[in-house]
């Protein structure tokens, strides 16, 4: 039974006057490190609930869209589960594609996109859009989004919201009932004191800057059944393809290891969770987590969820700051991205990141269909 207490924990954003504190749930394999196998069950009962609100009976055809960056894992679980078509909000830069543009205010990147020229060919083939989520606070985003879409698109086509949490107030659920919206989540959270709670905590020393030394960690590129979630995809389909990169990657695992993170990188996460969760039932103390955009402070405080920070720079663009949470010691440190060309700034600062912390054994696993690298 999942509640407020077990999957939203409290802590600040930096520099960030809009909203000054983020909900971070500690079972989602983002910020914290967790058991992939955590992660997907959470997952799946949210799953549960969007099965149950549309039942194969139903005859709706179903497009689930995963939120950049931190739902991307779980649209494409419930993609997956679900058998739906799936595609993901980005902020990465999609060859030769046009976009839907819309803005997430709250956030430290508040520009999202959506691929319009997958949107354009798939209207008309479903009856119904679900925009999945780890958290709905206001609604306000999704709603800019849905705006969009009936305004570009003669096509009938209904909404849902399905998010891990929801803390709307009812003024929100009520507008949401009156445009035909549903609603469907795991766990309601009340964020009337959330602000109090961050402000409350002292700030902590564990900042770590980034790493500047040459990086000798090995990097492998795996070009087979790359799926590119930014595009419109099956999640059957998808969930195939990761569970061979997972078999993949599982085969390279060191004779001997008893503890393994799997690393994911910013928006690509699943494939991540999925090859953590492979190597839990095989016997392995496997963790999961990802690198982020997201500026989190950090404190030693009880209670707080995180205590160290790591700036990297991004494998996807040497240029932009990116960070990671909490490092620890492990036999073997698994890297997955999709990254099309991995920058030299971002592949050292994480390699340099998880050598301070004590790892050896890093393996790099580029997944990506051009087979390039820098």
């Amino acid at each position: 039974m999942y509640t407020e207490a077990s999957l939203a924990r409290v802590a600040k954003r930096e520099n960030n006057n809009k909203r000054k504190y983020l909900v971070v749930n500690p079972l989602q394999g983002k910020h914290v490190p967790v058991g992939g196998a955590a992660a997907l069950s959470m997952f799946d009962a949210l799953a549960a609930r969007v099965r149950a609100a549309y039942p194969g009976q139903s005859g709706e055809r179903l497009l689930l869209v995963g939120f950049a960056e931190t739902a991307t894992a779980i649209g494409a679980r419930l993609a997956v589960t679900l058998g739906t078509l799936y595609m993901q909000t980005t902020r990465e830069v999609l060859e030769n594609a046009g976009y839907l543009f819309f803005t997430e205010s709250h956030s430290h990147a508040t520009e999202q996109k959506l691929c319009k020229d997958d949107v354009d060919g798939v209207i008309g083939r479903i009856d119904r859009i679900i925009f999945v989520e780890d958290e709905v606070t206001t609604g306000n985003t999704i709603m800019k989004i849905i705006n969009i879409i009936e305004s570009r698109y003669e096509a009938p086509v209904k909404f849902a919201v399905a998010s891990l949490l929801n803390g709307m107030e009812p003024a929100s659920l009520e507008r949401y009932a009156q445009r035909g919206v549903d609603v469907h989540y795991l766990v309601k959270t009340h964020h009337e004191g959330y602000t109090a709670v961050a402000e409350g905590y002292r700030e902590g020393s564990g900042y770590i800057g980034r790493m500047t030394a040459d990086s000798d960690a090995a990097v492998t590129d795996v070009s087979e059944g790359y799926i590119n979630t930014r595009r419109l995809c099956g999640g059957r389909e998808y969930g195939e393809a990761c569970d061979a990169l997972a078999q993949r990657v599982a085969a390279d695992i060191p004779e001997g290891a008893e503890t393994v993170a799997v690393i994911g990188t910013e928006e690509f996460m699943y494939p991540a969770i999925h090859t953590a969760a492979l190597l839990g039932e095989r016997g392995i103390q496997a963790f999961t987590h990802s690198t982020t955009r997201s500026p989190i402070a950090v404190s030693e405080d009880e209670g707080y969820p995180l205590s160290k920070r790591y700036e990297l720079a991004s494998l996807y663009d040497g240029g932009r700051r990116t960070f990671i949470y909490d490092l620890r010691k492990y036999d073997c440190v698994i890297v997955l991205t999709d990254a099309p060309v991995i920058s030299d700034e971002g592949l050292s600062s994480l390699t340099g990141a998880l050598r301070s912390a004590g790892n050896e054994n890093i393996q790099v696993y580029r997944w990506c269909g051009n087979g390039k690298r820098q």
